[in-house]
């Protein structure tokens, strides 16, 4: 079990700016290939813009106009469901290491938070040039939040993930190193984000989420 492995002998905690852990290695090749290949639009290709948010999943007016159904929006985010297990089986092996009762134990003792009522998010991103992320704190419904990284296109380490203080200074980065991630809990000071940077070609990585709310994946 390669991600409880990682959290276990890869891992380090850091208390500022507010609690979090960084591990390596968590992810196997394949999953890696799979993070890699993973067909996601570019929004630029659509005369869309960057708002600082995820939730740019093409609802925007301009594919609405004229069509009284709203149109089909264009996916700009990629989660792993049970609908598109057959494109990812080495991540959806990953999600049900993640469900494993030895592994989100582990977590929950991690971060001091119940997880055994919960359910596991993978969501594979690709961002571009142009995006940016606002700093904000994730909502209560994310029990444990965090990103892998996949630097496999020798992107500059400052394309990981910014912290901030309460001031909403930016206080640190999490490096962009490739099969290096981090974790928290939500909470009311756990700001952080991402500030415009060059991005060259894109910025691959996988958001890794125990939630609240129901998904494909029930922890067991």
């Amino acid at each position: 079990m390669s991600f409880l492995k990682s959290i276990t002998d890869h891992s380090k905690k850091h208390n500022f700016p507010f609690d979090h852990w960084e591990y390596q290695d968590a992810l196997n090749d394949g999953a890696i290939n799979e993070i890699v290949s993973a067909d996601i639009p570019d929004v630029k290709q659509f005369d869309l813009n960057y708002d600082g948010t995820r939730a740019i999943d093409g609802g925007a007016a301009e594919f609405r106009e004229g069509n009284p159904s709203g149109g089909k929006a264009i996916k700009f985010r990629c989660f792993v469901t049970k609908e598109n297990a057959s494109q990812f089986p080495h991540l959806v092996k990953f999600i049900e290491e993640l469900q494993s009762k030895e592994v989100h134990e582990r977590i929950s003792k991690m971060i001091n938070k119940d997880l055994s009522n919960s359910y596991v998010r993978v969501e594979v991103i690709c961002d571009r040039e142009g995006f940016w992320l606002k700093p904000h704190c994730d909502i209560k419904e994310k029990l444990m939040s965090g990103l892998i990284f996949v630097n496999d296109a020798n992107e500059s380490e400052d394309l990981g993930t910014d912290f901030y203080n309460e001031k909403l200074e930016k206080v640190k980065t999490v490096p962009y190193k490739h099969n290096y991630g981090y974790m928290f809990t939500s909470g009311p000071n756990t700001w952080h984000g991402m500030e415009k940077k060059k991005i060259i070609k894109e910025r691959r990585c996988i958001q890794v989420n125990y939630v609240t709310f129901e998904t494909d994946w029930k922890v067991e």
